[in-house]
């Protein structure tokens, strides 16, 4: 569908594009901020982000597939921001909408069948897509920097930064132009603009990214003493099956079953099946015993939880993020003898943030359709 809808040349036919996206349908007359936004709505300023990413040299340049990607990247850019909106002191604002973007992305790409990868550069860039327009102020812009280049691209963040401003009519754009600029010479300096930062070892990007102000050239020293694998997936992914398959020997902590033991409800207050299982694997990490933690983590917060406990114990960490398509969870969901309710995995559907490489010392995103 991007492929279709994405331009050969320079110009951008918007009503199609209005026909195929109910959730750029959506954005039609949401209001912006007239300081930053004088075009006007949301939708306004989306088309007008579009239309000046395909005049840019650069994004002429690119292969037809990164010129698709980058495309369906400025169309979700702003996605968020009809759930973000609101009046604050006689201002509008739309805060939090990158973070959001993140998440609804997701949902829409998976949705519309694009690999785990491709969908992950998208949502990554939606995400820090703010970043590069006051990046140098922020303390945390190293691990932000090298966050995104794990996972996408910074040279595509500054030119979805670029899109993103000249598609507004606002007094400040050349600043903040010149603030991209100076964005992509730090990336360069860093030597993370064009592909991924390359640390000395899994364990040193581990504890890179786990220690603030951590020199992420240093070569940790790796004293890890066992392995503790973390599931990541919705409900009926088969991480039960993975694990029978590819873990058959290590014990296993099933939030499913301490669920069951505890009669607690997928709807319940999940506090008490949590620390169950936190008692039950520092049993484990206390005696240097590798095992299993299944669970639906689909949320960075609660994967923390485990993986924390974890690497407070010298544990290496290996997170194994499953999934599969909508109708195929639905299927095998239904044939459970206790399904879960519907109402349950789309609630954890809009909170699903794949885990990225810089969660775990191996990160692997599996596909079980």
């Amino acid at each position: 569908m991007f492929e279709q809808l994405c331009p050969t040349g320079s110009s951008v036919d918007w009503p199609s594009i209005r026909d195929a996206f109910w959730w750029i349908r959506r954005m039609t007359g949401v209001p912006q901020d007239a300081v930053h936004h004088a075009e006007g709505d949301v939708e306004t300023h989306t088309r007008m982000a579009c239309e000046a990413l395909v005049s840019l040299p650069e994004w002429q340049a690119l292969p037809r597939p990164s010129q698709v990607r980058m495309f369906a990247t400025v169309l979700l850019h702003d996605v968020a921001k009809p759930d973000c909106t609101q009046h604050v002191e006689g201002r509008i604002t739309a805060h939090g909408h990158s973070r959001r973007g993140d998440l609804l992305v997701r949902r829409i790409l998976w949705e519309l069948g694009a690999s785990a990868s491709w969908r992950e550069h998208v949502a990554a860039l939606v995400r820090h897509h703010q970043v590069p327009f006051w990046a140098l102020e922020r303390p945390d812009i190293e691990q932000i920097a090298f966050r995104v280049s794990l996972l996408a691209s910074n040279a595509d963040l500054a030119m979805l930064a670029t899109a993103d401003i000249l598609g507004r009519i606002c007094t400040d754009v050349d600043q903040v132009v010149e603030n991209i600029a100076l964005y992509r010479e730090y990336c360069a300096e860093l030597s993370c603009l064009d592909g991924p930062r390359v640390f000395p070892s899994d364990h040193a990007r581990f504890m890179y990214f786990r220690t603030p102000g951590r020199d992420p050239n240093y070569a940790a020293y790796d004293d890890t003493r066992m392995t503790v694998t973390v599931m990541s997936g919705l409900p009926g992914v088969g991480k039960d099956t993975w694990i029978s398959s590819h873990r058959p020997d290590l014990p296993v902590i099933s939030l499913d079953t301490l669920r069951a033991e505890l009669r607690v409800k997928p709807t319940d207050n999940q506090r008490p099946v949590i620390s169950a299982a936190q008692e039950q694997a520092r049993r484990y990490l206390r005696a240097g015993e590798s095992f299993v933690w299944n669970g639906t983590n689909v949320s960075r917060q609660i994967r923390q939880q485990s993986i924390g406990l974890a690497a407070a114990y010298k544990a290496r960490v290996e997170v194994v993020a499953l999934e599969a398509p909508l109708a195929v969870i639905t299927s095998r969901n239904a044939a459970r003898p206790e399904p879960v309710p519907a109402a349950v995995i789309d609630r954890l559907a809009n909170k699903w943030e794949a885990p990225d490489p810089t969660e775990g010392h191996s990160v692997q995103w599996l596909s079980t359709e």
